[in-house]
């Protein structure tokens, strides 16, 4: 009798991941439903172009923010490094477009994905060589680079050289055949990121470590270095996420990329990746981050809520996730 249940159980369970993995994008069209109901507005291609164009930054961090919760880590400090990452880029055009001209933009990016990667270096080194914890290292760098874009910007704006803005414009407002380039990019990246997850040995040996780091250990797994470079991802996904990000307002701020960090969580977490890590969903990131933007668009189209409470509904959405996630793991 035992035998004969035991397949029963196996195939329930195989459905239930199924409908696991289809819930973020499932709740993904009921809300563009009823964006539709609330205002026929938001249908339209403009609109929905520029709803996805606008979650382009969100889901690129998205991708990296995936494979550092996967580890079994977490990252406060993206929304502070997208901001210092773009303030280094912008001071290296700057210095190289009288001598260089439009090819500062180049080297800018390249700058932008060196700084992107070296930041999670650093929060990665110190979490695993100095066994502390993600939170307290990234909370503290958090700290770290926001005060850095503060000093660089002297409390105010550090905008683009003028005579780099129109070259540089189409990255953000230009478009092949129809599809903005930022969704090009951020598609690229999406799928890079589900390459190295789901079909490398490093995807697999970031899972294992994320779901027990002492049986990944065992098993000859590095977990230190697995970690390392998943933090190392995360900043290069800051980096490209900057390089989108800056011909869209041309300037850094110490205001640039304020309480990202709770949107990438949140579009993490909703997308159906772990929490306490081991599992990861790089397409579900993708639908959170997509979650995230619809909803604010709806607010903003709609009379019945103020879209200055935006903040206030996505921290109500991971609270709802995570209590989602406890009720069906107890289950």
């Amino acid at each position: 009798m035992t035998t004969a249940a035991a397949p029963v159980a196996t195939a329930e369970e195989k459905r239930r991941i199924r409908w696991a993995d289809l819930a973020p994008f499932i709740a993904l069209g009921v809300i563009v439903f009823i964006g539709i109901l609330i205002n026929s507005n938001f249908a339209s291609s403009a609109n929905l172009i520029n709803v996805i164009t606008r979650s382009a930054f969100i889901t690129i961090i998205a991708v990296g923010a995936t494979f550092v919760i996967s580890s079994g880590g977490l990252d406060l400090s993206v929304g502070s490094m997208m901001a210092f990452v773009t303030g280094i880029m912008i001071m290296t055009m700057n210095g190289l477009a009288p001598s260089y001209g439009s090819w500062a933009i180049v080297m800018g990016a390249g700058v932008a994905l060196v700084v992107g990667g070296l930041c999670g270096l650093f929060n990665g080194l110190i979490i695993t060589v100095g066994r502390i914890e993600p939170f307290i290292v990234t909370l503290g760098t958090m700290g770290i680079f926001r005060a850095f874009i503060t000093f660089m910007s002297d409390g105010g704006s550090l905008p683009i050289d003028r005579s780099l803005r129109e070259a540089y414009r189409p990255v953000y407002f230009g478009d092949f055949l129809g599809i903005p380039y930022p969704v090009l990019i951020t598609l690229a990246v999406v799928l890079l990121g589900a390459f190295l997850l789901y079909r490398t040995k490093y995807g697999r040996r970031l899972t294992s470590v994320g779901s027990n780091a002492e049986v990944a250990r065992f098993s000859g797994v590095n977990v230190s270095r697995v970690r390392t470079l998943a933090y190392v991802i995360q900043g290069l996904c800051v980096g490209v996420a900057a390089i989108c990000y800056v011909p869209r307002l041309g300037a850094a701020t110490p205001t640039t990329g304020q309480l990202w960090e709770l949107q990438v969580i949140t579009a993490v977490v909703i997308g159906g990746t772990l929490l306490r890590g081991g599992r990861g969903r790089i397409w579900g990131s993708v639908a959170g981050a997509l979650i995230l933007e619809v909803i604010a668009n709806v607010m903003v189209l709609s009379d019945m809520v103020s879209e200055y409470l935006v903040a206030a509904v996505q921290g109500a959405i991971i609270i709802i996730a995570m209590l989602a996630h406890r009720f069906t793991s107890s289950r």
